[in-house]
């Protein structure tokens, strides 16, 4: 049996926004698996049928470049929020989203010779890191491309030109005029960056995901004492719901929410005559999935003071 500690309710509570009592029932129930407890806690009812999300606590920027054909996302970290606001620092993230959009992936944005200098993008950080003195690592690229129409980009929380808190990319296959694909692409990143998507579209989504949602709602029928086969029936009309709240093409369009992101792309494609396929997607949050230590400041006194 898992302990079940203050700090795995906690962590619980934030997540799923259940009483602390039915989050320890839940933990209690699942041996202290969150994931596993989030699911209890839907199925009874307890709490609302939220998007897996990752605790975000690291600091540092998020950056985005675009080229031509394509576009690149960054994201470099540091310790705190001070140092993101740093001139050096900023200087640097910039000019590493520029060599992003000439490489292929990660490995190689890392390897990659930094502007004016002979060391690598990875190398120019770690002398930073002395200079600065506070820990930075470069921590994740993404690269979108398209043969003939635009990649589009947006940054939200900017802190200054492609710098920011939240980076997408949007790539739109299409031979319309770019100007104006452009200018959909960009409100469609708007729109990933508020809505955070799951998938491109149905057939994208993760069929764990799928079935692992498809499981939670049939036994929140059966705990609403329903049969298993009315259960099942009942089951398929909000899965329609779920794929319409998490597909992106799907989502109701937060620009004009009486249509969808995909009609969206269909009606300028419309205008301009031809067709406008989003092919992907990209959507980085600072710190996102990264757990960062929280101290306890009243134990660490106690703790100077031998208590």
């Amino acid at each position: 049996m898992a302990q079940i500690t203050a700090a795995l309710v906690k962590e619980l509570r934030e997540t799923s926004g259940a009483g602390m009592m039915d989050c320890k029932k839940a933990l209690n129930e699942t041996d202290g698996d969150i994931q596993a407890a989030q699911d209890w806690l839907r199925q009874k009812g307890l709490a609302s049928a939220a998007k897996k999300a990752g605790r975000v606590a690291a600091e540092g920027l998020v950056a985005v470049s675009t080229g031509e054909n394509s576009a690149a996302v960054i994201e470099v970290n540091s310790e705190t929020d001070f140092v993101a606001k740093n001139e050096q620092f900023q200087t640097y993230v910039t000019n590493t989203a520029g060599v992003a959009i000439e490489v292929a992936d990660f490995d190689a944005l890392k390897a990659a010779k930094y502007p004016g200098s002979e060391k690598s993008c990875e190398e120019t950080l770690t002398e930073l890191v002395g200079t600065i003195g506070e820990n930075m690592n470069m921590r994740r690229m993404e690269k979108l491309s398209v043969s003939n129409g635009v990649v589009a980009s947006y940054i939200h929380n900017a802190t200054g030109e492609g710098l920011g808190k939240i980076g997408v990319l949007v790539a739109l296959e299409s031979t319309g005029d770019k100007d104006k694909l452009n200018g959909l692409g960009k409100q469609i990143a708007m729109h990933i960056a508020a809505t955070n998507p799951l998938s491109l579209d149905r057939n994208s989504v993760n069929p764990e995901d799928v079935e692992r949602e498809r499981t939670v709602l049939i036994e929140q029928a059966k705990e609403a004492g329903k049969p298993e086969e009315i259960a099942i029936k009942m089951v398929e009309g909000r899965m329609r719901k779920f794929y319409e709240e998490n597909c992106l093409l799907e989502q109701a369009f937060v620009i004009d929410p009486d249509t969808t992101v995909g009609k969206a792309a269909e009606a300028l494609g419309k205008e301009l005559g031809t067709d406008i396929t989003v092919t992907g997607y990209v959507r980085f949050e600072l710190g996102e999935g990264i757990e960062k230590k929280e101290d306890d400041f009243a134990a660490e006194v106690a703790a100077a003071a031998g208590a």
